[in-house]
C-alpha cells in the first residue's frame, strides 16, 4: 500500500484494536464496538469449534459495502499473499481465534496461541490477562477497519517466529522499505516491542532510495519512537561536530576541484557541486551551506595565482613550457568564473564586482600578455556585466563605472578570440549584459563609453561587441527625450481650505 496509508497514527490503530475484542467465539454475530469480556459458554446448537486439521486460511470473505471493495486483480493478489503467509505460519493451532477485517472487504481468521500474544505484545497481555482458562477455544479477538490486512497477518506471524531478522529479510525481498514501515506501525500499535526493534534494525541496515528516505523520516516522526529510532536516522541527521566542521568540508571540496589534475573529473565535479550548492540555495535557509567568507577566500586565492601566472607570461624570454603557462592562466580564470557563478547564484556576488574593479595591476599585466594566453580572463568581466544586466548583482554606480574603466578595454581587445575560442560563450548574452550595464550609468558616463565604442566598432567590426541598441537608447535619452532634473513648479498648485470648527 502507499505511504499515505501507512501514516495513520498509532492512537487510531490502537483504538481499532481495542474495539475489536469480542466475547463470542463463534463469530456468528458481533459488533466492532463491543469490548472484551470474559467469554460465556455458547449454546451447543450454535458453537462450531475449529478442528486440529482445519485450514489456517480459515475465512476470507467480502464486505458488503461496495464502496470499499478492491478490484478483482488487487483482491486476488492480496488473497494470494495472505494465503502464502498463513501456509508458512508456525501457528500449530491455538486457543484464540484472531480475526483481521480490512477496509477493502477481506476478513482473515487465524487460530493462535494466547501465550504467544500475551508474551510478545504488551497490549494483548493486558487485554488477555485472567481470561480464557481451560482447554479449547477460550475467546475471540477481532481487529477491524485495517488498511492492510496482509501487514496485520504478517505481524501476528512474526510474533510466532523464532528468528525475526531472518523473517524480515525474506519479507523485505517482496515489499522492501514500505512494507517494513507498515509492519513497524502495526508492531508499535500493539506494543510488540521485539517486532519494533527488529523493524528498526532492518531499516538501519538496508539502503534507501530518496523517496524511501522521506517515507522513513515521516513514519518515524509520526510514530514518535524517539531514542529507539536514533540509530536509523543517523544517516540523515548531522551531529554537532559535523555541523561545526561543515565549512571546512565545503572548503576542502571546492579547493579540491580548483586544484584537480584530471580535467575531465574536474569538469564533472564542478558541475556536481554547482548543482548541489544551487539546490541548497533554494532549500531551507537554516540548513548547512558554504559560507560567503569561504567563497571569497577562494576568490582571492585564485586572483593571486592568476597574477603570478600573468607575471610569468610577461617574461620576454622564450620558454619551452609556454603552452603549460597558457593552460594555467585559462585554468585560474575558469576557477574564478566558477566561484563567481556560485556567488551570483547565492546573491553574494556584489562584493566581487568591487574586488575585480580594483584589480588595476592585474589589468595592466593583462594588456602586456598575448591575446592567445589571456582572453579567458575577459570572460570574468563579461560574466559580471551579464549579472548586472540581469539584475542579479546590485552595486553603486561608482563601482559599475570603475569595473568598466578597469576592464572594458580588455574585453574589447579579447572579444574576438573569446567569441571564437571559448566554448559556451553566448555572444548575444554578453552584448546584452554590457549594454544594460552601460545604460545603468549616469548619462554623461554613457556618452563617454558609447562614443568610445562607436569608434572601436567601426574599426574592429565583429571582433568588437555589437551594442548599438544601447547606443540608440543613449541617443534618444540625450537628444530626443531630454529629461530635466530641475523640478517644474509652474503647474504646481496648493489650495488651503479652512473649515469652521
Amino acid at each position: 500500500m502507499g505511504g499515505q496509508n501507512s501514516l495513520k497514527s498509532t492512537q487510531q490503530v490502537s483504538t481499532m484494536i481495542k474495539q475489536g475484542f469480542i466475547s463470542d467465539p463463534t463469530f456468528s454475530s458481533f459488533s466492532p464496538s463491543r469490548t472484551f469480556s470474559s467469554p460465556s459458554p455458547p449454546p451447543p446448537t450454535t458453537t462450531t469449534r475449529p478442528s486440529q486439521t482445519q485450514s489456517l486460511f480459515d475465512m476470507m470473505s467480502e464486505d458488503h459495502n461496495p464502496n470499499t471493495k478492491l478490484s478483482d486483480d488487487k483482491r486476488r493478489k492480496m488473497q494470494d499473499r495472505i494465503k502464502k503467509l498463513l501456509e508458512e505460519a508456525p501457528f500449530n493451532g491455538g486457543d484464540v481465534k484472531l480475526t483481521v477485517v480490512g477496509k477493502e472487504g477481506l476478513k482473515v481468521s487465524m487460530d493462535v496461541k494466547k501465550s504467544v500474544l500475551a508474551d510478545k505484545s504488551r497490549f494483548f497481555a493486558e487485554k488477555l490477562r485472567g481470561n480464557g482458562n481451560g482447554n479449547g477455544m477460550s475467546h475471540s479477538v477481532e481487529i477491524s477497519d485495517c488498511d492492510d490486512v496482509d501487514v496485520y497477518v504478517e505481524a501476528v506471524v512474526l510474533m510466532h517466529c523464532v528468528d525475526l531478522k531472518k523473517r524480515l529479510r525474506f519479507m523485505g525481498d517482496g515489499g522492501g522499505v514500505s512494507k517494513v514501515l507498515n509492519l513497524l506501525k502495526v508492531s508499535s500499535a500493539i506494543m510488540f516491542d521485539l517486532g519494533v526493534i527488529s523493524c528498526l534494525e532492518y531499516l538501519e541496515a538496508i539502503p534507501w532510495t530518496e523517496d524511501e528516505q522521506e517515507e522513513v523520516i515521516s513514519q518515524l516522526d509520526n510514530l514518535q519512537l524517539h531514542d529507539s529510532a536514533t540509530e536509523v536516522l543517523l544517516r540523515v541527521s548531522s551531529s554537532p561536530s559535523t555541523a561545526s566542521s561543515a565549512d571546512d568540508i565545503f572548503t576542502n571540496l571546492l579547493s579540491g576541484v580548483l586544484q584537480a589534475k584530471d580535467d575531465k573529473s574536474r569538469r564533472e565535479m564542478k558541475s556536481l557541486l554547482s548543482k548541489l550548492l544551487k539546490d541548497n540555495a533554494f532549500s531551507d535557509s537554516s540548513k548547512l551551506d558554504v559560507s560567503k567568507d569561504t567563497l571569497y577566500h577562494l576568490c582571492h586565492r585564485c586572483i593571486s595565482s592568476l597574477f603570478l601566472c600573468l607575471s610569468e607570461a610577461t617574461d620576454t624570454h622564450e620558454r619551452p613550457d609556454r603552452s603549460v603557462l597558457m593552460s594555467e592562466i585559462a585554468r585560474e580564470a575558469d576557477n574564478i568564473q566558477w566561484i563567481v557563478d556560485i556567488l551570483i547564484g547565492k546573491k553574494m556576488g556584489d562584493e566581487f564586482v568591487k574586488i575585480w574593479a580594483e584589480q588595476k595591476e592585474l589589468a595592466a599585466l593583462h594588456s602586456k600578455v598575448q591575446i592567445i594566453y589571456r582572453y579567458e580572463i575577459s570572460r570574468i568581466t563579461a560574466q559580471l556585466c551579464i549579472g548586472i544586466g540581469k539584475g542579479h548583482i546590485f552595486v553603486p554606480k561608482e563601482i559599475r563605472f570603475s569595473l568598466l574603466s578597469t576592464w572594458l578595454e580588455a574585453l574589447y581587445e579579447d572579444f574576438g578570440w573569446m567569441r571564437r575560442a571559448c566554448r559556451g560563450v553566448d555572444k548575444k548574452l554578453v552584448e546584452d549584459g554590457l549594454s544594460q550595464t552601460i545604460l545603468t550609468l549616469p548619462l554623461f558616463q554613457q556618452q563617454i563609453l558609447l562614443l568610445n565604442w562607436f569608434d572601436r566598432f567601426l574599426n574592429k567590426g565583429d571582433d568588437c561587441p555589437n551594442i548599438q541598441k544601447a547606443f540608440e537608447i543613449w541617443w534618444r535619452r540625450a537628444f530626443i527625450r531630454k529629461y530635466s532634473s530641475e523640478p517644474d513648479n509652474s503647474q504646481l498648485q496648493i489650495t488651503v481650505f479652512d473649515y469652521p470648527k
